[in-house]
């Protein structure tokens, strides 16, 4: 073998030896890395990441640097429904479920469909992931037939007219059952209660039936209302016009009354005048009663009655002499011809 085979075959032997050492080093980093990664676990802010050593839960991994022992310490993989499967967090932040539209069926066995929002937050992830398989799937399920046990206890009525009692029923219901999986319901919504086609139909009959009822219940209304307001109007009115008819006879009353004591004080004053002027010349009464007389005599000449008969004073005058004859002779005992006492009364004087 010559010399220049013997640098040829230590240059391969170095080449060789350069080789391995590269695959050696090469090893040694992704061991150092593969044990980098299973040491060194960054978790995010609001979740947590529960760590196994063994199989068995060893602690809870706070957000932020977490030191694990390499192939001894194991994140817990999480496996819920509409989750990424083998995620090793777990999410403290409040969250909803959107549930599809369901079949319920009433106490009235009316089928309508209800979709409905479910609002939860992880309280406690270690009994979240170990007190429960499908966390997710759990409150979904739990929802349904919490809504289904609610509303079929109620009526169609009910259900369209009081969606914050069974809001608050399912909350209940949902909260109670997922305490032990360390889960706290904030809030449940039903969103849509969708009814059946002929039934949609007939509660839109229903309502405008009820409108049309309103409506003349408040037109019979306001007519009464009218008619009470018309009336009071009407009263008041009247009350009005007899205070202003009671004040004016008041007024006229006591116009009259003035007249007429006036009247009487003119009269007065005349009478005076004539005694004190016929003092020497006669009897005033005599006077004023002839005047009187003379006056009524010229007022029935001017009426168009033909059945009046005048008599002159003088009659009145002798009636009442023959008046006083009689009862002279009744008081003297002389008694009267039987002719006499069967004459008629004398006459009247006719007006």
């Amino acid at each position: 073998m010559t010399f220049a085979n013997l640098i040829l075959l230590q240059g391969e032997g170095v080449a060789i030896g350069t080789i391995l050492l590269l695959f050696f080093l090469f090893f040694i980093g992704l061991v150092l890395l593969i044990i980098a990664i299973k040491t060194i676990k960054i978790v995010p802010q609001a979740t947590v990441m529960l760590v196994e050593r063994l199989g068995r839960f060893n602690r809870v991994a706070a957000s932020g640097l977490n030191i694990l022992v390499p192939f001894l310490d194991k994140p817990r993989g999480v496996y819920w429904t509409n989750t990424r499967p083998g995620m090793t967090s777990i999410d403290l932040r409040e969250q909803y479920l959107d549930l599809p539209p369901q079949p319920v069926i009433t106490r009235d066995n009316v089928t309508i469909h209800v979709d409905s929002v479910v609002y939860w937050q992880v309280t406690d992830p270690v009994k979240a992931l170990y007190e429960m398989n499908d966390l997710v799937g759990g409150i979904v399920q739990l929802t349904i037939t919490g809504m289904r046990a609610v509303m079929g206890d109620m009526d169609l009525d009910h259900t369209l007219s009081q969606r914050d009692q069974i809001n608050g029923k399912l909350r209940l219901i949902l909260d109670e059952a997922t305490d032990k999986w360390g889960v706290k319901v904030t809030r449940v919504d039903v969103k849509n209660i969708n009814p059946p086609d002929d039934v949609r139909i007939t509660m839109e009959k229903q309502m405008t039936a009820e409108r049309t009822r309103r409506a003349l219940v408040l037109q019979a209304e306001g007519e009464r209302q009218a008619a009470i307001t018309r009336a009071e109007g009407e009263k008041q009115a009247a009350v009005t016009r007899s205070e202003g008819e009671k004040q004016s006879n008041i007024l006229q009353a006591e116009g009259l009354a003035q007249a007429r004591l006036r009247q009487a004080e003119a009269e007065a004053q005349a009478i005076a005048q004539v005694a004190q002027a016929m003092q020497e010349h006669g009897n005033p009464a005599q006077y004023l009663i002839t005047t009187r007389y003379i006056e009524s005599l010229r007022d029935m000449t001017k009426s168009n009655n033909a059945k009046v008969i005048f008599m002159p004073v003088e009659t009145s005058t002798m009636l009442s002499a023959v008046g006083t004859i009689k009862e002279m002779f009744a008081e003297t005992g002389v008694k009267q011809p039987s002719d006499q006492s069967q004459q008629p009364p004398p006459p009247r004087q006719l007006r």
